[in-house]
């Protein structure tokens, strides 16, 4: 097998966005340093109501992106919600494995999907770089291999994932690898940033695509740049601009999670193709 076909969903419901544009360039990357035949196709879910065909492809990576996860009765919510069950049932039951990395709004859609917990609004917009926690699992995620604890990531939402039911998660074999950041003296309960759903499928509540660059450019926007303040102080939200690009933050996180991900998969690939001669 010489060809690794990857398809982006686009979930950013025609709004111009830096995290879609930071996904594309980490597989252009990835297609560019691959000895294999790397093609990359983008469907755009939401706006266009465009879905990949599962057997066409072998990787997915699909976006964050506006809005509430719940659902309103559009047609592509039908369609998202059959395309994760295609790939789910379609690892059960073939060799041949189906890939697919869900990022915030993908990830909450996925979790409210298979019922995983209460995926609810924040008590305000959260925007700015957070430290994630690893769990007992995480320690173990070799996707998170080369991260400290906790490790640094873009997160950027309104929704939260929280109070999961364990229950339903282990019932379908799924693992909770990160938490958000522990805070004592404030009594809330603290949101699931990464699940391992399965061996082929993994998702996270914060942009593992993020960098610096994108980070100054939506700093523009005058919503995530109050949302920041509010969030860490003024004091704060200037340390955290001043500190955007340490090699240890997310440029680090960006430089290990989807990139892993990729190259882990073009070996389980190769390894299924040598298996089928």
């Amino acid at each position: 097998m010489n060809d690794i076909r990857i398809a982006l969903l686009d979930m950013n419901n025609n709004q111009v966005n830096q995290g879609f544009k930071n996904i594309r360039e980490i597989s252009e990357v990835f297609q560019q340093n691959s000895e294999e035949n790397v093609s990359i196709k983008t469907f755009d879910v939401r706006f266009k109501n465009e879905i990949p065909n599962i057997e066409d492809f072998d990787i997915f990576i699909s976006s964050g992106g506006p809005g509430d996860p719940h659902r309103e009765g559009l047609e592509w919510e039908d369609q998202f919600a059959n395309f994760l069950d295609s790939v789910f049932e379609h690892n059960k039951n073939h060799d041949d494995k189906k890939y697919l990395f869900l990022i915030c709004h993908s990830f909450q859609l996925a979790s409210i999907h298979w019922k995983l917990g209460n995926i609810c609004k924040r008590k305000s917009y959260s925007f700015g770089v957070m430290p994630i926690h690893k769990t007992e699992e995480g320690e173990q995620e070799f996707l998170f291999k080369n991260l400290p604890d906790p490790f640094y990531a873009v997160d950027s939402r309104a929704f939260q994932f929280i109070e999961p039911d364990h229950e339903r998660m282990d019932e379908l074999g799924m693992k909770i690898v990160a938490i958000e950041k522990e805070r004592p003296h404030i009594n809330l309960e603290r949101a699931i940033m990464a699940v391992r759903f399965s061996e082929e499928i993994f998702g996270t509540q914060f942009h593992p695509e993020a960098n610096p660059e994108g980070m100054i450019e939506n700093l523009k926007d005058e919503k995530n740049k109050e949302a920041m303040i509010e969030n860490f102080g003024m004091e704060k939200y200037l340390e955290t601009v001043d500190r955007m690009d340490d090699e240890d933050k997310i440029v680090l996180t960006q430089a290990q999670i989807l990139p892993r991900f990729l190259q882990f998969v073009k070996k389980k690939l190769l390894k299924q193709a040598e298996a089928l001669v």
